[in-house]
């Protein structure tokens, strides 16, 4: 089969609305969380989440086409513009046809959809409706608009797996890409959920924090005193090309898309379960999938939300797969800084992996007062602090409600 390669990335975050300002945060330690300013959250419980800062959609389009799209839509063509600059790719001598877009959502449009139908009951359900409703709500558009901006007539259309979403985005690429379907795919994802609806209704699920004291410091995977994920929104995006088609254009190669596990753990609508089953079938079905074995892995960026079951059945996994090579592999959880992207978290995190890879630096877990000790204390999850390492391998786990598993593999390019 043909060879993937990651050509180019772009990334609107709640620590930067760029890759090089996202890494650099993470690097840093910075805390995206904050006091939620999109709304009055006097009589919710959770009055905290991870905001973009700083966004402008006009930076990135006019003021008729921001009017026609939800935000989790202009936070995707954000990042794709900066993706395809940083790729360097000449569209005018691009064979268009054999260019794909791929982009994951959660939830999509709740944005649009809260004040829709929150309009239509104020106005006595008089069916009053805005012409770009439905088109600004559904899922696959941020796929459609991005293929409508740029010309690329290739394989085009959204996935959707909840917080697996854009890690399944990357993963069908890959499989397009390695059965000669395509020559570029844009893949990635996207997610605008600070709102009303979403906040309440995660509330319900008791799956958030509500640390609303201290945003700064709520999304703390690991730690003993986790209560719950932060809500985070932003959009992730990679270029991921055919390896000698990308070679033939001089592109500039950030690493190898090497291979993925996808698996389900068919045990709880929200819960994950207790012994990371899904987790740890996706983490062996990628090292098999990718030809690796586990002593070959050095870094996985842990999907890690800070759900108290969570965090440690992904931690039983991993310490079930990797047993005696477990210290030499350096953890982080990134969430612990941007929050949870929900359907954006695979994308956004994937690049996390592609800096390791390309920078020999592992990013640092914040917020961590005390590990959990049901948390196996050999693991190494990088506490405070990153860490300059030379990374050859590296895994991104992502899990979604419904039971969804999916580890991407990511490679030295010409190891």
């Amino acid at each position: 089969m043909k060879r993937a390669v990651i050509t180019g990335m772009g990334a609107i975050t709640p620590i930067g609305n760029s890759v090089h300002e996202y890494w650099n945060n993470l690097l840093q330690g910075k805390s995206g969380g904050t006091a939620i300013t999109r709304f009055d959250t006097t009589n919710y419980k959770t009055k905290i989440a991870c905001e973009v800062k700083n966004f402008n959609p006009l930076q990135y389009m006019d003021k008729k086409e921001a009017r026609k799209t939800d935000l989790f839509t202009q936070y995707a063509l954000a990042a794709t513009s900066e993706c395809m600059e940083d790729s360097q790719l000449d569209l005018g001598k691009s064979n268009r046809n054999r260019i794909g877009v791929i982009m994951a959502t959660g939830i999509g449009g709740m944005i649009t959809f809260e004040d829709e139908v929150l309009n239509f009951g104020r106005n006595g359900e008089n069916p009053r409706f805005s012409p770009f409703f439905i088109t600004k709500m559904i899922a696959n558009m941020a796929a459609g608009q991005i293929s409508l901006r740029y010309g690329l007539h290739g394989i085009n259309y959204g996935v959707i797996s909840a917080c697996a979403s854009s890690n399944n985005a990357i993963a069908t690429a890959l499989d397009l890409i390695r059965l000669g379907r395509a020559d570029i795919i844009i893949a990635g994802g996207s997610e605008a959920t600070i709102s009303k609806v979403a906040i309440g209704g995660f509330n319900a699920t008791k799956a958030l924090s509500t640390l609303n004291d201290s945003p700064e410091t709520a999304s703390r995977p690991f730690s003993q005193d986790r209560d719950g994920f932060v809500l985070g929104e932003g959009a992730g995006v990679l270029m991921i090309e055919e390896m000698e088609h990308a070679q033939k254009r001089g592109a500039k190669i950030y690493c190898e898309l090497a291979g993925y596990g996808a698996a389900a753990d068919a045990y709880h609508v929200v819960a994950t379960h207790p012994d990371g089953l899904g987790a740890k079938l996706a983490m062996e079905e990628a090292l098999t999938d990718a030809k690796l074995k586990e002593q070959d892995v050095d870094y996985i960026n842990v999907h890690a939300t800070s759900t108290p079951v969570g965090d440690i059945s992904e931690c039983k996994a991993i310490a079930d797969i990797f047993g005696n090579s477990l210290e030499s592999i350096h953890l982080s959880a990134t969430k612990s800084m941007t929050g949870h992207l929900l359907g954006a978290a695979g994308a956004v995190e994937s690049i996390a992996c592609v800096q390791t890879i390309a920078n020999g630096k592992i990013p640092p877990t914040i917020n961590v007062t005390k590990v959990d000790p049901e948390i196996n204390p050999k693991l190494n999850i990088t506490l405070n602090k990153p860490l300059d390492k030379k990374v050859n391998i590296a895994l991104n786990n992502t899990f979604g409600f419904g039971g969804h598993t999916v580890t991407t593999v990511f490679k030295k390019y010409n190891l």
